[in-house]
């Protein structure tokens, strides 16, 4: 039987079902190929107060996605994770846990060009005098705009510590673009909303500015550039005139800490199909702590969308010879785990193939059906939906769903009953088709 396909999305997974009249037999969901882990050579300048000179060395990340097959108008998450930093801890004293905040760029190329900036959690393990930096993660979303396939590289980066004084460690790609460790491919037929924005920069003080750059809004249209908190708009609010290409150029100045991304939309208030963003951005807090206190960050790191199934075996009803009819079974039950903590829902659908039989008979994929269930998890954003019941087939039909929403995911259970029409005079035998289901 061949093993099912495993995609990434806003970041899904693919199971396959081989289903028996009679017996039968559930084929586990095949791996994915992760990202290409790069080297590039970086020239990081430490800050002046450390009095040594720039370092000129070798940077190891690697670039992944939520989903590695978006449709245009689709909206990807970006994770950009530097495993080997070219930089460390410029001084002899020893740096603290959690007081390194990361940003930085990733390289777009290909179908579409252009960046994204990302920014990483203040969150690192204790750094040794001289010792070198460690690992992190930083992360930001883009709009697909172009069919085809999407590059997508490691850019330059930042590491901020705040630890008795603000200092900056900025790293360059040396040669840029360094190498591709992601490709996206994106197809048409999504949503029409092509409206982008970029940042200058992924972080600052309060009370800095930062500009931000929009592509293919409507001409002439009033454009109103905010900061975010999570799904809520903040303070840091301007308004801009997008130009005859439907481009703007904004200055925003970002006040609120909390301010975690920045969106552009046209109209009173946002909507997504006349938004972009949000594109990812992060305050320094660089407010003294009192006299005699400590200051205590912490931070919530969104997962992945995934799910597994309950078993590897489907046996369903046998029938008679010559008087045929239903031949009705359980598919083993799937568990989705929606963890992104987006705006973003998901579809489980499936599609199967014509079932075979001795001497080459087979049952044609359109006689069998299915009746979904949906059961949401106590205390999950989402609610869960089943699908309508009805023909399954070759072309397929949807198990489960949640809406798009402001903050989505949850833990939910899927089932379904599954009936195989089988005609009265089909020769005996076993027959077996494969039922691909598709997370997205």
């Amino acid at each position: 039987m061949p093993s099912a396909r495993r995609r990434r999305h806003w970041a899904a997974v693919l199971g396959a079902a081989a289903l028996m009249a009679g017996t039968g037999a559930l084929v586990a969901p095949a791996q994915a190929l992760a990202a290409t882990p790069v080297d590039f050579a970086t020239h990081c300048v430490p800050p002046p107060i450390a009095g040594i000179p720039a370092i000129d060395g070798t940077t190891t990340a690697q670039v992944t996605v939520d989903n590695a097959t978006p449709k245009v108008g689709d909206t990807v998450t970006v994770t950009y994770t530097v495993t080997k930093p070219a930089a460390g801890n410029p001084v002899d004293l020893a740096l603290p846990a959690d007081i390194m905040t990361p940003t930085g760029k990733v390289t777009v190329g290909g179908a579409q060009t252009g960046a994204v900036t990302v920014v990483g959690p203040k969150k690192n393990d204790p750094v040794p005098g001289k010792g070198a930096f460690p690992p992190f993660s930083m992360t930001g979303t883009f709009t697909v705009t172009a069919p085809g396939a999407i590059t997508l590289s490691p850019g330059d980066y930042n590491i901020h510590t705040s630890y008795i004084m603000e200092l900056d460690t900025p790293c360059t790609v040396t040669n840029p673009p360094a190498p591709v460790s992601e490709t996206v491919t994106a197809t048409g037929g999504g949503q029409t909303n092509q409206r982008a924005v970029q940042l200058g920069t992924a972080s600052g003080k309060p009370g800095a500015s930062v500009t931000v750059a929009g592509s293919k809004f409507t001409a002439g249209a009033t454009v109103t550039v905010v900061g975010r908190a999570g799904a809520a708009e903040t303070a840091d609010k301007t308004t801009v005139t997008a130009d005859a290409q439907g481009a703007f150029s904004a200055a925003l100045t970002v006040n609120d800490k909390a301010t975690s991304g920045i969106v552009a939309y046209e109209g009173a208030s946002w909507s997504d199909d006349k938004g972009a963003g949000p594109a990812a951005y992060s305050v320094v807090d660089d407010t003294p702590a009192p006299p005699n206190s400590q200051k205590l960050n912490s931070s919530v790191k969104a997962g992945t969308l995934s799910m597994t199934q309950a078993g590897d075996a489907v046996s369903m009803d046998a029938v008679d010879f010559g008087k045929g009819g239903a031949s009705n079974g359980s598919l083993k039950t799937v568990t989705v785990q929606d963890f992104r903590g987006g705006p973003a829902g998901w579809s489980l659908t499936g599609k199967v193939t014509d079932f075979t039989g001795p001497g080459g008979a087979k049952i044609d994929a359109s006689k069998l059906g299915w009746t979904p269930a949906c059961a949401t998890k106590t205390g999950s954003p989402s609610t869960c939906a089943a699908g309508s019941p009805g023909t399954v087939g070759g072309a397929g039909a949807t198990l489960a769903t949640t809406p798009n929403a402001a903050l989505t995911g949850g833990e939910f259970t899927v089932d379904a009953r599954v009936s195989l029409d089988v005609p009265a005079f089909t020769a005996p035998g076993a027959y077996s088709g494969v039922l691909t289901l598709t997370l997205a």
